[in-house]
């Protein structure tokens, strides 16, 4: 059995992390569509949260600092006390979605079933997705729309800056020492984890030739992470150009540094999926994870550096095991390669 759907009051459970809260856009945004007056409520943790704050479909975000342990749960549970859901979907899989998903009070509760979903969670909700294969996360979450009877399409993210934002964003492309008119292309080196992550010192040959040879101007982009800024500084040290240090706090700062950006090049990390939301060409590098479940969806994918795929073995969403040492198997000549196919475009 599934939910039905127009419902007046929905409440979006999706924690984190930034690239599957942007993964979660299209489906608030055909729920609007389909019933323009139901109010949406989105649940998130604190750093993605900024993606849909703000979010022209999304008409309040309830944030849950998970990291504060009880006493976030508690502050959780008073912020939820005193509304009411017709809906809730939990778009999560693992235990720390069961705290939202309960406090909403929702008499319809859709989630993963016991098949997809971890730790317990798929008994927190009262109805759910029908079994199916592990699949790209942008298609596991369109399910739900197919289970409450709404249209997928068209697929937008619809991310939006604030005039605000658009100040700033052009202030600082103005502020550039030395830009002259010449596009950014913006290289991320760290992922969430390091083995993910590709060689600080190809990352510098990249754009050494970015500069020198297809004339842009480069942003090293990321966190204020110690992690992120070692990396940054590991890139820079290798480099005879001096990319930009545009690393800080923010996924709002991070949005529009991407959206003023030509190019992306990035490995398995959120930024590669804002920049396939705001239609920003991006260079994924992939070797530990799968990039036809992981990767940007369905565009740019000629763009791809995929080192997880076996030589001759057909493209296979469903692999998730994670492949150790495949990121070191990335050459700067393939990198360049998909600059020069971005280029020519």
């Amino acid at each position: 059995m599934t939910a039905p759907f127009p419902a007046e009051r929905v409440c979006i459970v999706l924690l984190t992390g930034v690239g599957d809260v942007v993964h979660g856009l299209p489906v608030v945004n055909a729920l609007k569509r389909r019933h323009p007056a139901c109010r949406i409520t989105w649940i998130a943790e604190p750093a993605p949260s900024w993606v849909v704050r703000p979010h022209p479909a999304v008409d309040e975000v309830v944030v849950f600092e998970r990291a504060r342990g009880l006493a976030g749960v508690r502050e959780l549970w008073r912020s939820l006390r005193g509304r009411r859901f017709d809906l809730t979907l939990n778009l999560n899989v693992y235990f720390k979605s069961v705290f939202p998903t309960v406090f909403s009070g929702a008499p319809r509760r859709l989630g993963f079933g016991r098949g997809r979903a971890r730790e317990g969670v798929w008994l927190f909700s009262n109805q759910h997705l029908p079994p199916g294969p592990r699949r790209h996360t942008q298609d596991l979450f369109l399910e739900f729309l197919d289970a409450l009877g709404v249209e997928r399409g068209p697929l937008e993210w619809r991310i939006t800056l604030a005039e605000e934002e658009r100040r700033a964003q052009a202030e600082f492309f103005q502020r550039l020492d030395g830009l002259e008119g010449r596009p950014a292309a913006a290289l991320i080196p760290a992922s969430a984890k390091a083995a993910k992550d590709w060689l600080p010192e190809r990352y510098a040959a990249v754009a050494d030739a970015l500069e020198a040879d297809y004339g842009f101007r480069v942003l090293l982009l990321g966190g204020a992470s110690p992690r992120e800024a070692r990396l940054a500084r590991e890139v820079l040290g290798h480099c005879r150009t001096r990319p930009i240090w545009a690393l800080g706090d923010g996924v709002r700062r991070l949005i529009t540094l991407i959206a003023g950006s030509r190019l992306v090049i990035a490995p398995d990390t959120g930024p590669v999926h804002l920049a396939r939301a705001l239609e920003v060409p991006v260079i994924g590098l992939y070797g530990h994870t799968n990039p036809w479940r992981v990767g940007p969806y369905r565009k740019y994918q000629d763009l791809w550096v995929d080192r997880y795929t076996e030589e001759g073995e057909a493209p296979e969403p469903g692999g998730f095991e994670p492949k150790s040492g495949r990121m070191q198997q990335i050459t700067v000549a393939e990198v360049l390669d998909r600059v020069e196919r971005a280029v020519s475009r």
